[in-house]
């Protein structure tokens, strides 16, 4: 049991904070007992809403604390023994004379001003982007709510049913319009989704072909084109762009084929017959992939339908803003034998020990964190919130909904295209969805004439102008649009045509499941949104203590701006001046970025961390390539890193080969040394990540990188755990000459359930001159490698948290939350160590900002597993740490600097709690197959069961409340333990029918 002073505690933390107002003041100032008869007037120039007591979770009073427990007498000495003097940087290297500290007051007023200049005009540029309509329901219950944007990756399903089900719901959708299989959880965005599918065409080829001729149409978007080209360097592809329907009549292209990639519709609008070309695809043995729209599947013929094998797209048209080019979802389906090479999560239908459907991640076997040197891509973070947006947007518009949506936007286009046919322009496509291509005179005068009436239109060439129309426009949009060529008018009513090819109707049923048939009212939507909100644990309700995944606080104040129409309305590719406010913001946070890491130059487009990671090695590349050096492609990577760091070396065209690790879990130097002198040769770069990922400081860091720069390569240095570095060292002091940074881990962007993530990486001054470029919009270095990302900027809208997050904290205050993450990390470790064996630490016994604890005696001892350990806290209210990585019998904690004393101590009440559980299994007081543990999570539907079916050899009571602050306030999980075997071995990746759910629950 409990002691008494920890209850006290315990029910002290289920009532209100309220009275810890007192030691919270400290931070603010001295406050008084009583008005004072006097104030100095200069001290109302005090501000009160400064941001670092209000990001930093432990109190002054707390803080002193904590380092009395550790035996320190000041935060300074506590970070001097936690971190080596020989990576320190000095104490100006980032203060606020650096980075100048906002208040939230001021943080506001800022932001106003650089959104205020960014113009908002109506976008008909299209190429995959659209003015969408966002639901007020979904914008205020989803996208701004952090119980769905506070949420981790559902590795932890028995907590993460509510969104699991949204992405089963996403995944049905997509099957549904594609004609496909199956469809995963979601991709970073269309073009790296076309990379995806490309690469899985090189898969699928039996090991010892020698095929790499990949055919894009011509009608493929310039910026997924543009990815491809990067893509295909590390595989050795050829990428030919050219009429598909054409080029695959060529011998030095059939004969060499992998897949073929068309635009359905196509870019300039048209809708093509693909299946004579997918049967010639087909019979050379490629794959026949089609990057299509969502909203046009509901009117034509889904891409399954005509043979496809691979079809994919952004769903951001399904309710989600452009944001200047993202964050998006895009989606990905494949027939069923593609299935297990299929990139990405994948949601799947299980059952728990009570025999009862569940949802899980299915099939992980096939991503990187398994595969890692043999995985072909390097996917880890999606859109999960993106994908959810999109889910809902379908279930409140059910299929009807949608297909007045589609019919309302190829009527607007009909219209237009009549409109401007009458005043004598040619409408180059005679078969459309939603495009129209238009031959002018002129295309500068036509575009700016469209301009005068605030409208942006696409420039195909000097001759040409593409529009795009969407949900947003309405007739006086066409009306205005239709006067900008020579005063055309929109008749009266439209005459029937064949813009949709009647052969190319769709006729085949969709969105028929009941979830999509019964949330039309916005009362009904509510309930659904908050009833799978219940299912989930968030941040709303714990800590989230993932080792390696920095579930820190994301401020309101950094997300209030996120949905104002100056930032969340911007088309990627409008005219520079009408986003000087986002390129004002994107240079202060590249400067800022810099500053942090200690490097010359940065780029922003990865819009993920894995993306980072692979962009910052094929910089790597492009350097090496422009000195004469591409012969370099070995990669050296220690054992201990994340899985992305192999798989995104192999997808960079490098040879992986790995380094040792001591007992104390540094890096093996002599290994280090001796592989680098056998391939000095033809070492490219070595990966590391500092902290290592067993969660210490190495003293050696910089001697390694010494080692790799003396064999004539490069350091890429892994900014997973860049928390623990901000303002007391920097990747460049490290020896470092290239790093991705997690703006979702370090910078407070929301991790959204899944996504998104954003990237980017930072440089050292001789590889700034390869950072990605665009073939849209001017970016990278002067002699830039091709894009990483669909977007210039990648997932931009987001980058103004993570820009608010840095302006708020300022120098200061950045290293503070640095040090209070150090400090929260060892006094996790601190108590939690006469319990369990704290398994790396320095030599002066400390850890860096998480903590890697060995549970494998308990398997020898009980039979218990990691897994019970973190089911079992799932019934004390935390999420659980990472499992069973970097190691396979540990857990890895990160309490990062959010969490106050009070939620830390809980925290670790709880795990001592469980390891008393454990003893008495050990002991024999509990049975090893029958326990607390093996039969955790406890929800309700176990504690409801009759005294008859109750059959454990403890209390209910016992089971869920086994700590005082349970009865107070609790977070329940919403069903048993998952089975996983099931559910791979019976792969059900979409809603269930209620036949299915007779027969298989």
């Amino acid at each position: 049991m409990a002691s008494s002073a920890v209850a006290a505690r315990h029910l002290r933390a289920g009532f209100s904070l309220a009275a810890r107002a007192s030691s919270g003041a400290s931070r603010l100032g001295r406050v008084p007992k009583r008005l004072s008869s006097t104030v100095s007037t200069a001290s109302l120039e005090t501000p009160l809403d400064v941001f670092t007591p209000r990001h930093i979770g432990p109190r002054d009073d707390e803080t002193i604390q904590m380092l009395k427990t550790l035996g320190y007498n000041s935060l300074e000495d506590f970070v001097h023994d936690t971190t080596p003097a020989g990576i320190r940087v000095s104490d100006d290297n980032l203060t606020d004379s650096v980075i100048k500290p906002l208040t939230e007051a001021e943080l506001d007023e800022r932001i106003r001003e650089i959104a205020g200049k960014n113009k908002v005009l109506r976008s008909f540029i299209g190429m995959g982007y659209w003015n969408a309509v966002v639901p007020k329901v979904i914008l205020r219950n989803i996208t701004e709510n952090p119980a769905w944007y506070t949420s981790y990756t559902p590795y932890q399903p028995e907590i993460a049913q509510g969104r699991l089900e949204s992405l089963l719901n996403f995944q049905t959708m997509v099957t549904d319009l594609t004609g496909l299989d199956v469809a995963n959880a979601s991709l970073l965005d269309e073009a790296t989704a076309a990379g995806e599918a490309m690469i899985m065409c090189l898969a699928a080829l039996p090991a010892n072909n020698k095929k790499r001729t990949f055919l894009v149409d011509s009608g493929v978007f310039p910026q997924t084109v543009d990815v491809l080209y990067t893509r295909a360097l590390g595989f050795g592809v050829k990428v030919v762009v050219a009429d598909a329907q054409e080029a695959i009549n060529d011998p030095a292209i059939s004969d060499d084929l992998i897949g073929v990639l068309v635009q359905y519709p196509s870019q300039d609008g048209s809708i093509i017959d693909y299946s004579d070309l997918t049967n010639k695809v087909h019979g050379l043995h490629a794959q026949m992939i089609c990057a299509t729209d969502l909203l046009a599947l509901t009117l034509i013929k889904a891409p399954g339908e005509w043979g496809a094998d691979i079809a994919l797209g952004s769903s951001a048209r399904f309710g989600v803003p452009a944001g200047y080019g993202g964050p998006h979802a895009a989606f990905f389906a494949v027939k069923d034998k593609l299935k297990r090479k299929m990139p990405g999560r994948l949601v799947g239908v299980s059952k728990d020990t009570m025999g009862h459907p569940a949802f899980r991640l299915a099939l992980q076997t096939r991503e990187q964190h398994i595969k890692r040197e043999k995985a072909t891509s390097n996917i880890c973070t999606s859109q999960v919130l993106l994908a959810n947006m999109a889910a809902m947007y379908a279930v409140y518009h059910g299929p009807k909904g949608l297909k007045a949506i589609a019919e309302r936007v190829q009527q607007l286009t009909q219209a237009l295209a009549m409109a401007v046919s009458a005043k004598g322009y040619k409408v180059t496509n005679s078969t459309y969805f939603d495009t129209l291509t238009v031959e002018v005179s002129s295309a500068a005068d036509v575009m700016a004439k469209a301009l005068e009436k605030g409208i942006n239109l696409r420039k195909v060439d000097e001759t040409h102008v593409g529009i795009t129309l969407d949900e947003s426009a309405r007739l006086h949009d066409i009306t205005a649009l239709a006067s900008a060529f020579d005063g055309a008018s929109v008749p009266q009513s439209i005459v029937g045509g064949e813009s949709i090819p009647s052969s190319f109707l769709r006729t085949s049923p969709y969105l028929t499941h009941p979830t999509f048939n019964a949330y039309h009212s916005e009362t009904a939507l509510l309930r659904y949104i908050y009833y799978l909100q219940a299912k989930d644990l968030s941040l709303v309700h714990a800590m989230i203590p993932l080792g390696s995944c920095t579930m820190k606080l994301n401020p309101t104040s950094t997300m209030a701006p996120l949905t104002w129409p100056e930032l969340g309305s911007l088309h990627p590719f409008v005219p520079e001046d009408q986003a000087k406010g986002y390129h004002e913001m994107i240079k202060e946070l590249e400067d800022d970025l810099c500053a942090i890491t200690g490097f010359k130059a940065c780029s922003l487009q990865p819009n993920s961390g894995a993306s980072g990671e692979y962009a910052g090695l094929m910089v790597i590349r492009e350097y090496l390539l422009s000195i004469g050096q591409g012969h370099r492609t070995v990669c050296l990577i220690p054992v201990s890193a994340h899985g992305t760091n192999p798989a995104s070396a192999i997808m960079a065209g490098m040879k992986v080969v790995s380094v040792k690790v001591l007992a104390n879990g540094n890096l093996d130097l002599v290994d280090l040394r001796e592989k680098a002198d056998k391939y000095k040769d033809s070492l490219a770069a070595f990966m590391i990540t500092y902290p290592s990922t067993y969660g210490v400081f190495e003293d050696t860091v910089t001697e390694a990188c010494k080692i790799i720069h003396e064999a004539g390569a490069q350091v890429y240095l892994d900014g997973a755990n860049l928390n623990a570095q901000v303002g007391i060292t920097n990747p460049a002091t490290c020896g470092g000459d290239v790093c991705h940074l997690n703006l979702h881990k370090t910078f407070a962007i929301p991790h959204g359930g899944g996504g998104p993530g954003v990237g980017p990486i930072c440089v050292a001054e001789h590889l700034a001159p390869f950072l990605p470029g665009h073939s849209q919009v001017k970016t990278g270095g002067s002699k830039a490698m091709s894009a990483v990302s669909a977007a210039p900027y990648g997932s931009a809208s987001i980058l103004s948290i993570s820009w608010a997050y840095i302006k708020m904290l300022g120098g200061s205050g950045l290293k503070t939350a640095t040090s209070m993450a150090l400090l929260n990390a060892n006094y996790i470790a601190k108590r939690l160590e006469p319990h369990y064996y704290v398994k790396f630490k320095n030599g002066a016994g400390r850890v860096a900002h998480e903590v890697l604890i060995e549970l494998a005696e308990f398997d020898k001892k009980a039979g218990l597993k990691v897994s019970d350990f973190a089911k079992r806290l799932q019934d004390y209210g935390f999420h659980p740490p990472t499992c069973s990585w970097p190691l396979s019998t540990c857990m890895l904690i990160e309490p990062t600097e959010s969490e106050d004393l009070q939620e830390i101590d809980k925290f670790c009440d709880a795990m001592i709690q469980i390891r008393q559980e454990a003893e008495d299994i050990i002991t024999g007081k509990q049975p090893k197959e029958n326990n607390l543990l093996k039969n955790a999570p406890h929800p309700m539907s176990v504690i409801s069961l009759s005294e008859e079916e109750w059959n454990k050899p403890y209390s209910r009571a016992t089971a869920a409340y086994p700590l005082p602050y349970l009865k107070i306030r609790k977070f329940w999980p919403s069903v048993t333990r998952i089975d996983d075997a099931y559910g791979d071995l019976n792969l059900m990746c979409t809603c269930p029918s209620v036949e299915e759910m007779e027969a298989k629950f």
